[in-house]
């Protein structure tokens, strides 16, 4: 059982940045897969990026990539997202979701691969 919560959202200016953490807790943490989800209003959930339990791989999303950046610390139990250009596109509510640990190395870029979620945090970017 891993269970999360983020913080860090708000609202800033285009071209801004910001720093989304998702603290984990439950033993699994070390061995699951990370990911990063986002929802804006009347669409549907939108993968951002994940990162493997080593920290060895992550990958992104087509409309973030080189933009935004995913680490994790396992000993601390968290994981990051590193928000830069930040577009008014990009206002949705965040999402940290897990992968049940299994040590997997290639990790999902659908809801349906992630067994737990976080409440979410709203990122507001104005123009």
């Amino acid at each position: 059982q891993v269970q999360l919560a983020e913080s860090g959202g708000g609202l800033v200016q285009a071209g801004g940045s910001l720093r989304l953490s998702c603290a984990a807790s439950g033993r699994a943490f070390g061995a699951s897969s990370m990911g990063w989800f986002r929802q804006a209003p009347g669409k549907e959930r939108e993968f951002v990026a994940t990162i493997t339990w080593s920290g060895g791989s992550k990958y992104y999303g087509d409309s973030v990539k080189g933009r935004f950046t995913i680490s994790r610390n396992n000993a601390e139990n968290m994981v990051y997202l590193q928000m830069g250009g930040l577009k008014p596109e990009d206002t949705a509510v965040y999402y940290c979701a897990a992968e049940k640990g299994r040590f997997n190395t290639q990790p999902g870029v659908t809801p349906a691969t992630y067994d737990y979620w976080g409440q979410g945090t709203q990122v507001t970017v104005s123009s």
